[in-house]
């Protein structure tokens, strides 16, 4: 992939252009000039070349109006293309992206464990699928692949009511690097929930502050932390998971237990399976929840945002955080209406000495994980800040809005 072609003040300008076209939209090179802060002759040399390499298209001449006639530079969509892949306790889904963000094609497979003898296989099927869909045009033009997965994957077993040790396999797995032996592309790994929160960051249009708690109601609970508008990973890679966030309760050891077994989509989908209902399709939307369906929510409701305010709260104590989002695989309906009971249990806490902060729904839903890894090596190639993932919150809107 380009990009270690150049270096220095060069590559950054060239990153620099790139970012203002995709946040923008079409420009002309004087508009690019002053929208980056270049000379002219500056911008359109390094537009005259990102032209020549694919990366930029010229669009029709625009004529007719005030001033003389101008050619708008866009982002080519095939002058790059980006992997997502998500492993989930659930499923196992990879998305193609290309330049603009939008989606040339997808896969996904469910299964009921996920053992890694079998979901390493599909994630690899499933990539090679995609890349396919390319054919031989342009291999190079692939910034990556993204990998969005939970953490200690191993550790879950009992929860998904599989035996104990049944995920053991996952224990010393390089994930990355077997993906990368098996794709040749470089593969980097992300925080399954922080990867849905740089998707809300830059497709989704629910982070509009500069710092915020983003929480993804997923089979188990994870979350995602933003910070002076930029996406913050933590140095060990792990902030704001959330889920192990101790709650007032304790286990039958007398230890505190965590908010993931209180918050978490499964424990909704294991009361509806108890209720004789099929949580895994309701909850997908494949099947329509009735009245007896409805009943089982409001109970998970009631003890899910009783634990999601305490958590809430306490993470606000820490970090004054502007926003709380929400999003995951509830449907909207039911996810609002969680959030409205989350904020009716909020108001119970004394919150004196706290600043305040709004909770709002998040704008993507359940792809949001697979998103966001696909976006990720499109980000890390080619934008100025290539560390953290500045919001930037119109720099990919089409990839959703045409989803």
């Amino acid at each position: 992939m380009r990009g270690g072609d150049t270096s220095g003040l060069r590559a950054y300008n060239e990153r620099l252009i790139i970012s203002s076209i995709r946040q923008n939209g079409a420009q002309s090179k004087a508009e690019i000039a002053r929208a980056t802060g270049l000379s002219g002759q500056a911008a359109s040399v390094i537009v005259n070349a990102l032209l020549n390499e694919g990366i930029l298209l010229k669009q029709d001449k625009v004529r007719g109006g005030v001033g003389q006639p101008y050619t708008p530079i866009a982002l080519n969509p095939a002058g790059a293309y980006s992997l997502g892949i998500k492993i989930g306790r659930r499923s196992t889904e990879a998305i193609l992206v290309d330049f603009n963000g939008n989606t040339v094609a997808a896969r996904e497979t469910t299964y009921p464990a996920p053992l890694s003898e079998m979901v390493m296989p599909t994630a690899v099927t499933h990539a090679r699928e995609l890349l396919s869909v390319l054919g031989p045009r342009n291999p190079d033009r692939i910034a990556g692949v993204g990998v969005a997965m939970p953490g200690e994957l191993h550790e879950w077993s009992v929860e998904l009511g599989l035996p104990p040790g049944a995920l053991d396999g996952w224990r010393g797995i390089d994930v990355a690097g077997e993906l990368e032996a098996a794709l040749d592309l470089p593969v980097t790994l992300y925080n399954d929930a922080s990867a849905a929160c740089a998707a809300e960051m830059a497709a989704g249009g629910s982070i509009i502050c500069n710092s915020a708690l983003y929480i993804y109601l997923g089979t188990f609970i994870g979350g995602g932390m933003v910070i002076n508008g930029q996406l913050y990973r933590g140095d060990q890679l792990n902030a704001a998971v959330i889920g192990p966030m101790p709650m007032e309760s304790h286990d039958e050891d007398g230890r505190p237990q965590q908010l993931i077994r209180f918050a978490s989509v499964i424990q909704l989908e294991q009361a509806l399976d108890a209720a004789g209902l099929d949580g895994r399709a309701i909850i997908s939307g494949s099947k329509g929840p009735d009245d007896s369906a409805q009943a089982v929510f409001l109970r998970w409701t009631e003890v899910a945002a009783a634990s999601l305010a305490r958590a809430t709260v306490a993470a606000a104590s820490i970090i004054d955080f502007e926003r709380v989002v929400i999003d995951g695989l509830l449907s909207p309906g039911w996810r609002d209406h969680l959030i409205v009971a989350l904020r009716q249990k909020i108001e119970g806490f004394n919150r004196a000495g706290l600043s305040p902060f709004e909770i709002v729904a998040g704008s993507i839903g359940p792809r949001a994980r697979v998103l966001g890894a696909a976006l990720l090596p499109l980000h890390m190639q080619f934008s100025p800040d290539t560390e953290l993932l500045a919001r930037s919150p119109t720099a990919f809107r089409h990839s959703v809005e045409t989803q």
